[in-house]
């Protein structure tokens, strides 16, 4: 138990470490060009807000798909006594295919510019 803990922590410092620094910089280059607070909240605008109904949309299409794309993978393995190594395969593949029918989606609901 100790072991995997330990790894976490001796992975997880350099990272956590790393995004401080970076984010300090980041604050103090701000803070050196003058920005206001409003202008620096323009900078970070869409941290905060809901994901728009198109981003989840795809998400549910690609996790279904995935999922269906895993169910018949393990119901072909099992009737047809095939080999697990095309179960991923079948994931990849539903995943395009979801990927695709959102694009497709979306592209239809984006208004003409």
């Amino acid at each position: 138990m100790e072991g995997p803990i330990v790894v976490a922590i001796v992975f997880a410092f350099p990272v956590v470490l790393t995004w401080i620094i970076i984010r300090h910089k980041e604050h103090a280059a701000i803070i050196e060009k003058g920005l206001s607070p409003e202008e620096m909240k323009s900078l970070y605008g869409n941290l905060g807000k809901a994901p728009s109904p198109l981003s989840s949309l795809k998400w549910g299409i690609l996790l279904i798909t995935v999922g269906a794309a895993l169910m018949i993978g393990l119901w072909l393995r099992d009737i047809q006594n095939m080999d697990e190594g095309f179960i991923p395969g079948m994931m990849a593949l539903g995943g395009g295919i979801g990927l695709l029918a959102f694009y497709f989606f979306a592209k239809k609901e984006q208004p003409a510019k």
